[in-house]
């Protein structure tokens, strides 16, 4: 079997041919290559750049390096498109390719990113921290974690309450803890033939006399309500967020042992019947 040996005319032609392609694409190469070697040096840059003013910012620990690594690729994809372009490569299809990818895994991952764009927020912005008892989404609990997709409470009756960070980020939210300070809210009845001025010097004096209550703001003590059965008045107590429950119960059981003390009555539900004689 005989093999076609190329003539030396065809090998000139293959080598000219050659020699004219580098001829022709060596700049483009060359400033493509410049190009991808700047690129990667700035995308760097601008990556410490941020990570520097985030860590600067406080923002949460376990955010940055997502965040970093988020910024680099998203940069690294845009350069090398660039660069494939440069050198001739078509890049309008991949272009098209890559953002259909991308609104089909947004649609079908639509529950999922809106609570990751949550997470973000919650961990830039810090509406709340660990540690903080707060109100969202209608529970009650202290932020035992935050994470990128959701934040965890643990409640007062000490179960684990996962909620989702989109619709904690879009909702509202009510922080307990966040200025150090919190009012308890508390009320008793007295008897309508009771002293008013007495009763509040005497609640006054257990609220005075707990080591919880803060002096400032000052407790308060005032009526009401003129109800049914009673007078009510309000007892207002600000405490520490980490004391609420303490002055809480304590305050509730010492107001009824002082009233006793001090003979003054919390009067039950009264009801007045008239019968009459035909």
């Amino acid at each position: 079997m005989s093999t076609t040996q190329p003539t030396i005319d065809q090998v000139s032609a293959l080598t000219d041919k050659i020699n004219d392609m580098v001829i022709a694409y060596l700049p483009s190469l060359a400033l493509a290559l410049v190009t991808l070697i700047l690129g990667l040096w700035i995308i760097g840059l601008i990556t410490k750049v941020v990570r520097i003013s985030m860590e600067k910012s406080k923002v949460d620990v376990t955010l940055i390096p997502f965040l970093c690594s988020l910024i680099s690729w998203c940069f690294k994809i845009l350069l090398f498109i660039s660069v494939a372009s440069m050198v001739g490569v078509a890049t309008t299809s991949f272009v098209a390719v890559l953002g259909a990818a991308g609104l089909a895994v947004g649609l079908a991952l639509q529950g999922s990113l809106a609570n990751f764009a949550g997470g973000v927020l919650v961990m830039i912005f810090k509406p709340y921290k660990i540690g903080d008892l707060i109100e969202a989404q209608g529970h009650l609990g202290v932020v035992k974690e935050v994470l990128i997709f959701n934040t965890i409470l643990v409640s007062l009756q000490n179960k684990r309450i996962i909620l989702p960070n989109g619709v904690v980020s879009n909702g509202a939210i009510t922080n307990y803890s966040a200025e150090g300070i919190i009012r308890v809210d508390l009320s008793v009845g007295i008897a309508y033939n009771a002293d008013i001025a007495k009763s509040k010097e005497v609640l006054m004096k257990v609220m005075s006399a707990h080591d919880k209550v803060l002096s400032e703001p000052a407790p308060f003590v005032g009526v009401t309500e003129m109800a049914d059965s009673s007078v009510n008045l309000a007892v207002r107590p600000h405490c520490h967020p980490d004391h609420y429950w303490d002055v809480f119960f304590d305050i509730n059981e010492q107001m009824k042992i002082a009233l006793d003390a001090n003979d003054i009555t919390i009067p039950f539900p009264q009801r007045d019947v008239h019968l009459i004689k035909e």
